[in-house]
């Protein structure tokens, strides 16, 4: 094994070098919207960096806490323009601000599609039903009107009074809200040949099972040809009768239009359900048997799976065969909704489930295979905040301003102490590799899978496997050619294996997150691939470490203050040495930076915050020294898989 550590950019200007734009018809991937052509377009693919979970005041649980923004303000916040956040003075301006240090490349505002009317009527005061006692409550009690709507149309899955017979009025006020939606994800689109930011039609399909356990998926259209209304939770009960209604209503009902779901959130799934058969309606249902139509199904519907936002980390578990302690990161403890502050006690609630996270999932799907059913769980990797602030991208420790929603609330003043419940975190990054910033292009990358997930800063991260690749590659510029040319990038599998070779070599390549000149990125630590396959019909997992782990930096969380050195580059060409030819498997990189201070810490830190003197700790700041408060982190990326199958 060979591995490389480039002390300079130069690797990645080489890789980035884009070729000259092509006509429309001479790209690898089909053109369904008319636009100018990207003049930046690169055959061996860039990353562009994005967020597909985005919530504005549209959404009942973010208007709620007193958000604002709109999906217009959303887009011009990814897109580098600041905007004002809750709370407000008497004559409604902001009185905290937010802009991001960097424009995303992409984003979709994805507002819950459950009581998109109803929320537009409760906060008007001229339209039928806003004077209602439903409307008046949340008018009034802002969060506290949370529970009593979330729980008629959430659990009970009925509309409210004041929408009329069959929910007429707050369907037809639905709409109006939806085309509202399209129209700025519209006009935030660049279709000029800069391509300089891409937005994408999309909304959340908010489904709860019981009193709490979340099985939420993020629609995500191709472009601007759409249904009329988005297809809600309260319409289908449960997902597999989501992607009926989606291939109705978009597929064959709309020309040119096309679809994707991610689920989300698998973490507060309950006992691993959201990996249990797509036809799941109901908790008690658990069992189900997933067959081949369904796996087809899934497989065609759900290319991806957001592997980490704001309300925690779903990649693995400590148990069992995972004895990985990277997967003590970010971790929530419970399981649904019901063990969030302001819900807590609507519901029963475990600590967390192994079941329910995305490496089991990646290891039950190469059961379901070995088993004849077909793999219904081949998921690409992604990340993204699910902000409820309208502020896409803001995923830094330092300066967190917190997630609305189903955190802490900065509705009554401005905030004394930390701006989110604890446990929260900041959130993730999508990152997608694509010839250009445009949709059908960033969409072909999202349905062939080559993507991967951030905890929230930018690593720059390849992962390729094959079965002829040379240790040479790291000294390569041509690196990326190198990697396509002999075999296939990170979401896909592996070709068959010729009869000469021995076991699959995979090409990794990471880059430091470069930051800002006032906020350079953090140095990489290591880079792992895990592996999982299957064995005498059960299914096993390891982790490698293959390049880097020498330089053991060190974070002090009194001061935040960074010891040590680090990697800006790392890469290597990894044979798997206990490569079994007769067992299927999979294999994913995943990239960890030096440890810096948590966001809860840092802010614990500028307040001076001084646990051997409870007495004197504001009640706002009574986390910092909680015993399971996590004062450090390690951020990190994550690719997706790539499979081998005899």
């Amino acid at each position: 094994m060979k591995i490389t550590t480039i002390l300079s950019a130069t690797m990645l200007a080489l890789a980035l070098l884009s070729a000259p734009a092509l006509a429309g018809d001479q790209r690898p991937y089909e053109i369904t919207e008319q636009r100018e052509a990207c003049a930046d377009y690169d055959p061996l693919r860039r990353p562009f960096f994005g967020d597909l979970h985005v919530h504005t005041g549209y959404s009942m649980d973010a208007a709620t806490q007193f958000t604002r923004n709109t999906p217009r303000d959303a887009y011009r916040f990814a897109r580098g323009e600041e905007v004002g956040l809750q709370p407000f003075d008497r004559d409604g301006r902001p009185l905290r601000h937010a802009r991001l240090r960097r424009p995303l490349d992409f984003t979709s505002v994805t507002d819950h599609s459950e009581m998109l009317g109803e929320v537009r009527i409760c906060n008007s005061n001229d339209l039928p039903g806003s004077d209602s006692d439903m409307c008046w409550l949340y008018k009034r009690l802002g969060p506290l009107a949370t529970l009593p709507m979330l729980a008629r149309t959430m659990v009970g899955r009925e509309r409210m009074k004041f929408c009329g017979e069959g929910g007429k009025l707050c369907l037809d006020v639905a709409a109006d809200v939806w085309q509202d939606i399209r129209d700025a994800a519209e006009e935030a689109y660049d279709r000029s040949p800069e391509c300089s930011f891409t937005s994408f039609v999309g909304y959340e399909w908010t489904s709860i099972l019981g009193m709490g356990i979340n099985m939420h998926r993020n629609v995500i259209f191709r472009n601007e040809n759409v249904p009329s209304l988005p297809v809600s939770w309260v319409d289908t009960p449960s997902a597999h009768n989501l992607w009926e209604q989606l291939q109705d209503k978009c597929i064959d009902g709309v020309k040119g239009c096309d679809a994707l779901t991610v689920p989300h959130n698998s973490n507060l799934s309950g006992p691993g359900l959201m990996f249990e058969s797509a036809k799941l309606e109901g908790p008690r249902q658990s069992g189900i048997e997933v067959d081949a139509d369904e796996a087809t199904a899934r497989r065609r519907w759900e290319p991806l799976v957001e592997i980490m936002q704001h309300k925690g980390d779903s990649e693995c578990m400590m148990g069992g065969d995972t004895t990985d302690e990277a997967c003590g990161f970010e971790k929530l403890p419970y399981d649904n909704f019901a063990g969030v502050g302001r819900f807590r006690g609507v519901g029963a609630v475990d600590g967390g489930h192994k079941s329910s996270m995305v490496r089991e999932a990646l290891k039950k799907g190469l059961l379901q295979d070995e088993n004849g059913v077909g793999n219904s769980l081949k998921y690409g990797i992604i990340a993204s905040t699910d902000t409820h602030l309208g502020t896409p991208g803001l995923t830094l420790e330092d300066g967190s301003k917190g997630h609305g929603g189903a955190g802490n609330s900065a509705s009554t003043g401005v905030p004394i102490g930390l701006p989110d419940n604890f446990e929260f975190n900041p959130g993730g990054l999508a990152v997608v590799w694509a010839e250009e910033n445009a949709r059908d292009s960033l969409y072909a990358g999202m349905t062939r899978r080559e993507t991967y997930g951030t905890s929230g800063t930018r690593p720059v991260l390849r992962f390729f496997g094959g079965w002829g690749y040379g240790e040479q590659m790291c000294d390569d510029d041509n690196f990326a050619s190198a990697g396509y040319e002999g075999g296939v990038p990170m979401g896909s599998d592996l070709a068959a294996r010729p009869d000469s070779a021995g076991s699959p070599l995979f090409a990794v390549q990471a880059m430091q997150d470069p930051g800002t000149s006032e906020h350079p990125g953090t140095a990489l630590d290591r880079v792992q691939i895990v592996k999982g396959w299957v064995e005498d019909g059960s299914t096993r997992e390891k982790v490698y470490d293959v390049a880097g782990g020498d330089l053991r930096a060190s974070v002090n969380a009194r001061t935040c203050r960074t010891n040590g050195s680090g990697h800006s580059s790392l890469c290597t060409v990894w044979s798997d040495p206990d490569f079994d030819a007769e067992q299927r498997a999979f294999y994913y990189a995943r990239v960890l930076e030096n440890p810096v201070c948590r966001w809860s810490q840092k802010i614990c830190v500028e307040a001076k915050v001084n646990c051997l003197q409870p007495d004197k700790v504001h009640p706002g700041f009574a986390a910092c020294c909680s015993k399971t408060h996590r004062k450090v982190v390690q951020e990190r990326a994550w690719s997706s898989p790539i499979w081998y199958t005899p």
